[in-house]
């Protein structure tokens, strides 16, 4: 049920400041509404969702300014994560990222499915986790990446953002499987400050659009 919910929040399906009303969200899964409560609290607690007092709860719009703020720290922390994933990467681990790369690729120049694409990359940046073995850096990852995977998923559908992200996902992997460390660290750093000129790209046009 809060994956159903989060996945849901990720794709857009439950728009930011939407109302997610308990009985409504009961009805349309067929679960209780004690399991939807429960759901929303752990959701409440990813920082996707909030809960209001006699209101409920909706989805959490994220600010560009802390959408900003969280990719500035990420730069940091992922660049640290890419280093230390390059020098502890063992052949099996770089040979399943290599399959996950091939994956990447083949959702963006062949099969054109950026949803894919976006679910992809995600579980790229999971892995380099996994394998970075920095158990203080992915708790601080996991706080910041929560709220900002809708806003991910919507960089991954602008235009020509997946041929540019995903060449930077595949230098990366190599410099990873390479073992170099100090270029692994340099290409997630640039990764995440394009991700950074993006956000505030996409905040410009819809500025645009609203006026």
């Amino acid at each position: 049920m809060t994956d159903a919910i989060r996945q849901a929040i990720f794709t857009g399906e439950y728009a930011p400041k939407q109302r997610l009303i308990e009985g409504e969200l009961a009805q349309e899964y067929s679960i209780s509404r004690f399991v939807v409560h429960n759901a929303l609290l752990q959701l409440a607690g990813e920082g996707l969702v909030e809960i209001q007092q006699n209101r409920g709860a909706r989805v959490r719009a994220i600010s560009l300014e802390e959408a900003i703020e969280i990719t500035d720290l990420r730069e940091v922390v992922e660049g640290l994560v890419a280093a230390r994933a390059a020098e502890r990467i063992t052949e099996d681990a770089a040979h399943g990222l290599r399959e996950l790369a091939e994956k990447m690729r083949k959702a963006v120049l062949e099969d054109l499915d950026v949803g894919t694409y976006a679910q992809l990359a995600d579980e790229l940046h999971r892995r380099l986790g996994e394998i970075s073995h920095h158990a203080t850096a992915l708790k601080l990852l996991k706080q910041l990446n929560a709220p900002m995977v809708r806003e991910q998923f919507r960089m991954a559908l602008s235009p020509g953002r997946p041929v540019s992200g995903l060449e930077q996902h595949l230098a990366i992997v190599e410099a990873i499987c390479a073992k170099d460390a100090e270029k692994a660290e340099k290409l997630m750093r640039e990764h995440l400050s394009q991700v950074r000129r993006t956000l505030i790209s996409l905040n410009a046009e819809r500025r645009v659009e609203t006026n």
